[in-house]
């Protein structure tokens, strides 16, 4: 450090607010500062770092560890924000949805002197404020339920679920089916709330949802249970995945995709513009959730006043060629339970 106060000419002390990314320096002497770092080869010891300024500089997460889409991208949000912000990252995965190992990966990071802790993924039990000894934590995704208050950025998945459900109503169907997430998730208890406000307040006949693991072969599985039914004519699918086998199913069974169904989704997941027939969906931002998260914990870290309680991000509704006018058809034709 001082053969880089030397060489750009300035005080150590200016050295480091520089490599802190501290205020108040100017662009002009930050500029030659990092020069002078790069000139000499100079890299920041973290321990020795750590020690002078009790911090680590490291984010620790904890995430279910599941392929699926929405889990994936918000961990590779929150990893991407934390770099952003000038941490490392730390992660556990959580083989299974049980209380015992969520609390078990919380006490491993803050063993490894975690700065923070992002929850990223579904939350299985409630948790207490003395499970984070006294480390700033936050959730993305999921609100978290305790006796204590907790900071939490989620997506407005009910809003998300009405608006899919009202579309298709819009449309002229008389009802919407729905193929629902796991019970135990709380994005999957939150539409299947939206689903059913959207019917009851159209008046629309309510059938219990169809239980999927949000898999495309659960999807298609749904998918063949439904297409012997000539009165299904819209079904909104919990995500994305489920959609496309559902899509598959019908498409096997002879139902044209919309003409005789249409289908709504939830995640806007890369795949699903480029379908044979483009998924029309819930668009959910999962950079503009995990920035908030990971702005609003450095925040609490620091010493800052930060965002407590829940913060709810809108969804957008994307409108593909999946969906269309419902069928033409007398009501004979529909069956019982249309």
């Amino acid at each position: 450090m001082n053969d880089v106060a030397r060489l750009a000419g300035v005080s150590q002390k200016t050295v480091s607010r520089v490599i802190n990314n501290a205020p108040n320096v100017s662009a002009d002497v930050r500029a030659r500062v990092n020069a002078a770092v790069e000139a000499v080869g100079y890299r920041p010891n973290s321990a020795a770092r750590a020690l002078v300024t009790r911090r680590t500089r490291v984010i620790g997460i904890v995430t279910s560890g599941t392929a699926l889409y929405g889990p994936s991208a918000q961990l590779f949000g929150v990893e991407r924000a934390a770099w952003q912000a000038g941490y490392s990252v730390v992660i556990v995965s959580t083989a299974d949805s049980s209380g015992e190992e969520f609390r078990a990966a919380i006490n491993r990071l803050i063993d490894h002197d975690v700065d923070g802790v992002v929850l990223a993924g579904p939350i299985p039990v409630a948790l207490d404020s003395d499970v984070f000894r006294g480390v700033p934590a936050i959730s993305v995704g999921d609100p978290v339920t305790g006796n204590f208050e907790f900071s939490a950025v989620i997506i407005d998945q009910h809003s998300g679920a009405l608006q899919a459900t009202e579309h298709l109503l819009s449309l002229g169907h008389r009802t919407v089916w729905h193929v629902a997430g796991p019970v135990s998730w709380y994005s999957a208890s939150v539409r299947v709330a939206g689903w059913r406000e959207a019917l009851h307040r159209a008046g629309a006949p309510v059938h219990e949802p169809l239980a999927g693991d949000w898999t495309s072969r659960a999807g298609y599985q749904a998918g063949l249970e439904l297409a012997g039914r000539p009165d299904v004519t819209a079904v909104f699918a919990a995500n994305d995945q489920m959609a496309t086998g559902l899509m598959r199913a019908f498409n096997e069974k002879g139902r044209n995709i919309p003409g005789d169904v249409s289908i709504v989704g939830f995640d806007d997941a890369p795949d699903s513009e480029f379908l044979m027939v483009p998924l029309t969906t819930v668009r959910q931002d999962f950079t503009a959730i995990t920035d908030r998260a990971v702005t609003e914990l450095v925040r609490a870290m620091s010493g800052e006043e930060f965002d407590q309680g829940v913060t709810q991000v809108r969804v957008d509704l994307v409108i593909r060629a999946s969906s269309g006018p419902a069928p033409t058809r007398t009501a004979e034709s529909l069956g019982p339970g249309a």
